[in-house]
Formats: structure tokens, C-alpha cells, sequence
């Protein structure tokens, strides 16, 4: 127990703290090309307790190691300025505006770097069994009777030959809803010819090619799930659901996503014997998209193999993953709003620390994965236009613009006031969740 909270808070600062001092030190570098005096470079926050001054910068480290902070002079409205060109209020709006929008526009190229490293030197990680023999399984409840059958092996889909699951779910994903596709099948020896028109919804291509196999060993139980309260663990193998067999993860998955929240019948073998246990699924975010789905808290063993992608692929799948994230994170903001997300899924930093360590403990890949997607969430919540973040600097230096005048300090001034108490709220409100699920762990 001691060890993982040791690895949460060692993974947790250096998350936070490297993406936070790269976003700071974005606004660094462009405040000094436009000419505004830095008088602070600060890692960490709270009192000074080591540092040098170089010219008119105090390059310091502080107390508090998460972060950091710049201080540019005259960048405070209410207090009392010299008028000096130095000062930040004294440069150009636009001069402002980039200085503002630096330090996310740092935090989303460091995502693009760590995920082009990744793709390109590293390795991206793939699920093993897509290399596997294309063999079936098992079949979802909604596959059509004359589709593919338990014991197939798809050897073509439209002509093209399909010697692994890789293959074949490539030449399934080009058709499109109601589209019919041409499945080879070798079964009992012989080669069958098969016409299956595509469903639509999301488990379209699993209705085409049925399940291959994946085990159903658990690997892990996530804390305080519908699976730890009902007495799931780690290494349980899952026999049957409801009374039918199990031999693929996916009819798991199946099974409870179908669920509607209703009661689930398990049997697993523990110790070599078998164990019943009834488990209530609840919604839960999906990770891969933000949707919220019927799950129980349980995971598979993850085997994976590396692709490497030639440098300019992986510029291209590093920008298109930042877009798929982008937009992952905009349906995450606009599910709370509509009220289809629980505001007791957002994580605040209790709740990234926690998950730094799971990624840390899922390897160095994992951890770099998710490095790209905090800093690149830190982007997209500091361009948010609400006063205090960068997003409101860049609103008000628009409403400045728009009308050819500087806004009244008084007016400023309130407008920080109001900026501060929401997102001390909102500060207030993650922090009692990430609290509340730690005491519920």
C-alpha cells in the first residue's frame, strides 16, 4: 500500500509538474521576445527556498515542486504601474494576446512530440491478438444464424486475403452500414462462401466476424467497481455469464454493456474451484471515447506487440490523435452538461496523481501516453474563456479589440474576482470527489 502511494505521488509531480513548467515556460520564452520584463521564473509554488538572478530575472525554485509560475512585470491591473514599454500592459494587445496563448499552445506541441516519439522510436502498442490466426471463437447474441460460427477461420473478406484478425477487421471497417461483405470461411475443412450485410450501431463489425480469442483471466479489479464489491478478484477466470459459456472476453464485455444495469450472473474458477457471483453493473466512462457505458470495473491482460510508423506517419497519427482526444474531451464537457455524465467522474489532482501511478505502473509507454493527454487537457482547460486562465486573457484582449479601448480596472477587477471564486469552486468540488473516493476505496 505504502509503495503505490510512494509511485501515485513520485508520477503525479512529475506529471504535473514537467507539463505545468513547460506551459509556464512557454510564456516565458514569447513574454522576452516581445520585450516584457520576466521578474519571476519559479519552479514550483510558496516560499523561495534556492535560485539565481540572471539580468532581471529571479530563476528560482520554490517549495511546492508542482509547477510553477512567471511573474511579468506590470502584468497585474490593480496594481501601480510605471508605464515602462517593458511592462506587460504597456505592449501591444496582440504581443499580449501571443503571450497568453503561449503557454497552452507549449502544452499541445509537447503532446504532439511525446506521441511522434512514441509512434516513431518507441513503439505504438498494439493488441497482440491482431496478429493472431483469424479463428472465431465465439459469436454475439445479435450475429445473424447463416453469418460465421464458432470454429471459422475468415481466410478473405472481398477478395482479400485475411490471414490475421488485423486483416480482417481492416477490410470489415471499409464497409459501411448496409453494405453487404463477402466472407471466406474454412469450416470443417472445407471453404464456405458467406454474404453478411453490415449492421449498423457500434458493435457492427463483431456481428460480421464474430469474437476471437481473448482471456478471461482477469487481470485487475479497479477499486471501489460493481466487480471489488461483489467479491470479483484479480485472477478469477470467468467460466460462464448467465448461464452460457464463456470463451472470449468480448462475450463479457457483451454481456454487461447489454446489461441495462440489471443483475449479471457470473461463475468463475478460483483456486480450481468455481465461484457464483452476482454483479450490478453501473455507467462508467468508457476510456477509448468518453462514453459512458455499463461496466463492472475488470480488466483483461493486456499483450501487446510495437508498431513503429516511418517519421512523417507519425507526425500525421500523433496530430490525428490529438484531434480524436480533442474531441473526446469536448463530449466529456458537454455529457456534464447535459447531465448524461455524472459530475462525480470528474478527477481533480487527487485524482490525476492516482491515475499518473496506474499509468507509471502500466510501463513507461503507458506513462508517456498519458503524459501527451494531461498536457494536451491542460491546453484545452487553460484556453477555456474563463477569467484567471488563459482562455479569459485571450477574451478580454478580443472584447479590447473589438472595441478600440482598454477596458476600466474597476471592471477588470471584478471580473478576476469573479474568476477566482468559480474556480476556487470548482477546485473545491473535484478536490471533495477525488476525497470521497478515496474514502470509499
Amino acid at each position: 500500500m505504502a509503495a503505490s502511494v510512494i509511485r501515485d505521488i513520485l508520477a503525479g509531480a512529475i506529471v504535473l509538474g514537467v507539463l505545468v513548467l513547460l506551459h509556464e515556460w512557454g510564456h516565458f520564452i514569447v513574454a522576452k521576445l516581445c520585450g516584457v520584463r520576466v521578474d519571476i521564473f519559479s519552479i514550483g509554488f510558496g516560499p523561495r527556498i534556492w535560485g539565481t538572478k540572471r539580468g532581471d530575472t529571479d530563476y528560482r525554485v520554490s517549495i511546492l515542486p508542482l509547477g510553477g509560475y512567471v511573474k511579468m512585470a506590470g502584468d497585474n491591473p490593480i496594481e501601480e504601474r510605471a508605464g515602462e514599454p517593458y511592462e506587460f500592459l504597456s505592449r501591444p494587445r496582440w504581443q499580449r494576446f501571443l503571450i497568453a496563448i503561449a503557454g497552452p499552445a507549449m502544452n499541445i506541441l509537447v503532446a504532439l512530440v511525446i506521441l511522434w516519439v512514441i509512434y516513431a522510436f518507441v513503439g505504438n502498442p498494439v493488441d497482440a491478438y491482431l496478429h493472431q490466426t483469424a479463428q472465431v471463437v465465439a459469436v454475439p447474441k445479435d450475429a445473424p444464424s447463416w453469418g460465421v460460427q464458432p470454429g471459422d477461420r475468415i481466410v478473405a473478406v472481398d477478395g482479400m486475403k485475411t490471414a490475421k484478425w488485423e486483416d480482417v477487421l481492416t477490410a470489415v471497417g471499409m464497409a459501411k452500414p448496409g453494405d453487404t461483405v463477402s466472407l471466406v470461411v474454412l469450416r470443417n475443412g472445407s471453404q464456405q462462401t458467406l454474404s453478411v450485410k453490415v449492421p449498423s450501431g457500434p458493435n457492427a463489425a463483431d456481428e460480421v466476424t464474430g469474437y476471437p480469442y481473448l482471456p478471461t483471466t482477469l487481470a485487475e479489479i479497479q477499486p471501489d467497481s460493481p466487480a471489488q464489491k461483489a467479491g470479483l478478484k484479480a485472477g478469477d477466470t470467468v467460466v460462464s455469464i448467465d448461464g452460457v459459456p464463456t470463451h472470449t472476453f468480448l462475450q463479457l464485455t457483451e454481456a454487461v454493456q447489454g446489461s441495462g444495469g440489471q443483475v449479471v450472473h457470473f461463475v468463475v474458477q478460483r483456486d480450481g474451484k468455481d465461484v457464483a457471483l452476482n454483479i450490478a453493473p453501473k455507467k462508467m466512462m468508457n476510456g477509448d471515447d468518453g462514453s459512458m457505458q455499463w461496466m463492472i470495473g475488470a480488466a483483461r491482460p493486456q499483450q501487446n506487440y510495437y508498431e513503429h510508423e516511418s517519421v512523417w506517419t507519425a507526425v500525421t497519427d500523433s496530430v490525428g490523435r490529438c484531434v480524436y482526444w480533442t474531441r473526446q474531451m469536448g463530449d466529456i464537457v458537454a455529457g456534464v452538461f447535459r447531465g448524461k455524465i455524472s459530475t462525480r467522474e470528474l478527477a481533480g489532482p487527487v485524482g490525476i496523481v492516482q491515475l499518473s501511478g496506474q499509468a507509471a505502473k502500466d510501463g513507461p509507454v503507458m506513462f508517456l501516453f498519458w503524459m501527451a493527454y494531461i498536457s494536451l487537457d491542460l491546453a484545452l482547460v487553460n484556453l477555456l474563456p474563463i477569467p484567471i486562465l488563459d482562455g479569459g486573457h485571450v477574451l478580454m484582449l478580443a472584447v479590447e479589440g473589438s472595441l478600440r479601448r482598454d477596458l476600466s480596472i474597476a471592471f477588470k477587477e471584478r471580473v478576476v474576482q469573479i474568476g477566482i471564486i468559480f474556480l476556487l469552486g470548482v477546485f473545491v468540488f473535484v478536490f471533495y470527489n477525488d476525497i470521497l473516493r478515496l474514502v470509499n476505496r
